[in-house]
């Protein structure tokens, strides 16, 4: 067995900690049960590219007990957790090419690495995986893939714009039980535990500006709000931005909004949302975080350019001091720019992420069922699979729901309505 782990010591720490996590994913746990009888995965080779927390480790378990054989590496240098990275190459048998803070060199070879295993299915979130695939490995023909997040499904639908994607790639984002909780609730809870980690900052009273406003940026937004602080939305599509005045929120443009920010968050899956002209701008003590997938939201060589001098005060969160006119000011930035909802806190909480990846193991079980009958296009998760997860969370919940009568539903297919 091949992998590349910080630690094994730390392999007790990481069981523990999956085992919490596990308690609490309910719909993976009953797909698991199945999958274990079943065994729709058997023989398959899923080479999978995901931040490696504990919600991932309970997802490759699942995908372990439905018969795969699986290699995963992390999606982002600074959002492994080492003991579920021990844990899960000596608990559970499975390949992990994984170290947190890995440099740029080992974190592309550890992509590579994943791709030695000539996966029948990737399972990608960013599509750092897919893109290496098409530039080094074109050869390496998958029967499908799945992409986990939003910037990973816009540069998939790019690739097949251009006619160059090599294989079908279900957009696990794209499903209701994706993004209406993962993106908005995930992200809105993690972002503010992250930034609390860090900085220990009181948001109540303070301007938190979030510069964008799709459904990551709502979550955010909200729940910024609900620990007290003023909340100002920059955005660039008109619809958003109306959106955000009717929920309450401030709305004006980041160059305004910069001046009076004590908190500076970027969620837009962009490239340099924050420019020179808005770090000269920025007040004294301002905090800036990103969490959009990639590190390239925050233009970090312009903050460099401007910087008289920077420093680490503490981990993951480094001072830039900044000669703005005759005034010197410290811009605070965390985790590098990158994630910082993974990189200073654990990422989403294991409730919606337990509908995220039952969406990622339903649909590697279709494209077994049903991949070598699709085109090479980017499709969504069929809408069987996104109301099934609906269905088994509401049960885990206790919750039951009204069904229609047989005569609505007459109603409702018929032309002749009110008549």
């Amino acid at each position: 067995m091949k992998y590349h782990i910080r630690n094994r010591e730390l392999q007790g720490e990481g069981r523990k900690r999956i085992a919490w996590a596990r308690r609490r994913m309910p719909v993976l746990e009953l797909i698991e049960e199945r999958f274990k009888k079943k065994k729709p995965l058997k023989s398959i080779n899923i080479a999978a590219c995901l931040h490696v927390t504990t919600e991932t480790a309970v997802l490759m378990s699942v995908l372990k007990a439905g018969g795969a054989r699986l290699r995963l590496c992390a999606s982002n240098p600074l959002s492994t957790q080492d003991d579920v990275a021990a844990s899960l190459v000596f608990d559970e048998g499975i390949e992990v090419f994984s170290l947190k803070g890995e440099d740029k060199k080992t974190y592309y070879r550890h992509i590579e690495e994943v791709l030695e295993i000539n996966p029948q299915i990737t399972m990608d979130d960013g599509a750092d995986l897919v893109s290496t695939l098409h530039k080094k490995k074109p050869k390496v023909l998958p029967q499908g893939g799945t992409e986990e997040t939003t910037t990973g499904v816009i540069r998939l639908r790019a690739l097949e714009k251009e006619g160059r994607l090599l294989y079908p790639v279900i957009a696990v984002n794209d499903a209701y039980t994706k993004h209406l909780f993962d993106n908005r609730y995930g992200t809105g809870q993690s972002t503010i535990d992250g930034i609390l980690r860090a900085t220990n900052k009181l948001l109540a009273g303070a301007n938190f500006v979030v510069c964008g406003y799709g459904w990551c940026g709502r979550g955010v937004a909200k729940r910024a709000a609900g620990m007290g602080a003023s909340v100002i939305i920059a955005e660039v599509d008109a619809l958003k931005a109306l959106e955000a005045v009717m929920d309450g929120f401030r709305v004006m443009p980041l160059q305004e909004a910069v001046k009076i920010a004590d908190v500076v968050v970027t969620v837009t899956g962009d490239v340099s949302v924050l420019r020179e002209e808005h770090f000269l701008n920025m007040k004294e003590g301002a905090l800036v975080a990103n969490v959009g997938h990639f590190n390239v939201e925050i233009n970090l060589k312009a903050l460099k350019r401007v910087s008289l001098s920077q420093k680490e005060i503490k981990p993951l969160v480094k001072e830039y001091r900044i000669k703005s006119g005759r005034r010197v000011k410290s811009i605070y930035l965390l985790a590098e720019g990158r994630l910082a909802n993974l990189a200073c806190a654990e990422g989403h909480p294991a409730e919606v992420m337990d509908m995220s990846f039952a969406n990622q193991a339903l649909s590697c079980e279709y494209i077994v069922q049903r991949g070598r009958t699709l085109a090479k296009k980017v499709y969504s998760v069929p809408d069987e699979i996104d109301k099934n997860i609906a269905r088994l969370k509401l049960k885990s919940l206790g919750i039951r729901i009204d069904f229609l009568t047989s005569e609505q539903k007459k109603y409702l297919d018929s032309w002749q309505l009110g008549t």
